[in-house]
């Protein structure tokens, strides 16, 4: 039985999440590759840009689908059905974009440029915000990034770790100390600029395929006019409706993992029984308790979703829900792929089975953010506020 049939209420849904459902049949093929190599196959970047996938989240009037928060989760997931660590780099593009959009955090022209580069040529655009002396962005430290402006252009010299897609992007939108601004400035920087490369040290357990590289910047020169961002004072976090991205990715891989044990479980039948382990009842059992979760977490993140579409003037009360789909989806997710392996037994971590990356990929949400001790503590100042 397909668990998505409950979350597709109109045509459109439809017609999206069948989009996703091709592609994510097309790059499960590199699934391996990606693994193997610790990068984004430039094959899958290829295939998405064929289908337009780059520019969904941007308005109409740029060529995009002007995906609402439930579309985007809803071919998200079925994208990460395919290979996960595709979903959740394509997944930072697009809510890069919806952001850009929706906030308008840029001014106009600069906004305008990105917007074609991305609607009418398909390019890639990311954040790079990690650094190796102050971790996630979302603690709060200064970069040690620098851009010192000299003449009409910025100089910008340092290291940012953790830059998913580093070699395949197009642009890079780099976190810096601005030094006369005394404040903290995002620089928009094309792939070709001199002084820019990539330290391949991407080698984790999990998600290998993002290609997580370190992006080396060293003394790379940028008109002015590419200070896209700047913020004098740290600013209270806003509810980012786009982050969803993340729970729904790790609910896509415990969702294919979820789909694989059922054929496995029909077609394998020990020498000790005289019929496949699908009708033993322990197994179905586990089967039922896998259901479960996903229901419970997806339910949860379409519904905030829902509530953030419908109800624009209400996201403000949204932050706490938004990190609870986190931590619930991502934990569910651990829990959905640890009875996955259960069943399939020892069997499961040999690399001739598609278990093991499973379970190997779906470890990554734990770390992605919030992170899961920033979303109780917050909603335990909430209750005793």
């Amino acid at each position: 039985m397909d668990l998505s049939s409950n979350f597709l209420q109109t045509d459109r849904h439809e017609m999206l999440y069948h989009k996703a459902e091709k592609l994510a049949m097309k790059i499960k093929n590199r699934k391996q590759q990606a693994d193997s190599e610790a990068t984004l196959p430039k094959e899958n970047i290829e295939d998405l840009r064929k289908e337009n996938y780059l520019s969904l989240t941007l308005p109409k009037e740029y060529g995009g689908e002007s995906l609402s928060l439930y579309e985007f989760l809803l071919m998200q997931e079925k994208l990460a059905e395919g290979d996960g660590s595709t979903a959740l780099s394509v997944g930072w593009h697009l809510g890069v974009v919806k952001e850009l959009s929706e906030e308008k955090l840029w001014d106009p022209q600069k906004f305008d440029f990105i917007a074609k580069e991305v609607g009418e040529k398909q390019k890639l655009v990311n954040r790079c915000a990690t650094e190796p002396a102050t971790g996630s962005p979302t603690r709060g430290g200064i970069p040690e990034t620098t851009a010192v402006l000299a003449g009409e252009e910025y100089v910008i010299n340092g290291k940012k770790t953790f830059t998913t897609m580093a070699l395949v992007l197009d642009y890079y939108i780099v976190t810096a100390y601005v030094k006369e601004k005394d404040a903290v400035g995002s620089i928009l920087i094309p792939k070709e600029t001199e002084g820019l490369s990539v330290d391949k040290t991407w080698d984790t357990l999990g998600m290998r395929g993002t290609g997580s590289d370190d992006l080396i910047l060293e003394n790379v020169r940028v008109p002015k006019e590419n200070l896209v961002e700047l913020s004098d004072k740290p600013k209270r976090p806003g509810p980012k409706g786009w982050l969803l991205h993340i729970p729904a990715c790790y609910l896509g891989i415990a969702l294919a993992a979820r789909n694989d044990v059922i054929q496995f479980a029909k077609e394998f039948q020990p020498n000790s029984l005289n019929k496949p382990i699908s009708e033993v009842e322990h197994i179905r059992n586990k089967v039922g308790e896998i259901d479960l979760k996903l229901l419970q977490a997806r339910y949860f993140m379409y519904s905030v979703a829902e509530k953030w579409d419908t109800h624009p003037d209400k996201r403000g009360q949204l932050i706490k829900e938004l990190g609870a789909v986190k931590l619930v989806a991502t934990n569910s997710a651990n829990e959905v792929v640890d009875l996955v392996m259960r069943i399939v037994g020892g069997r499961g971590l040999s690399k001739h089975m598609p278990f093991e990356q499973y379970y190997r990929d779906v470890r990554a949400g734990l770390h992605n953010p919030p992170m899961d001790d920033m979303v109780i503590s917050s909603l335990a100042k909430n209750a005793f506020s």
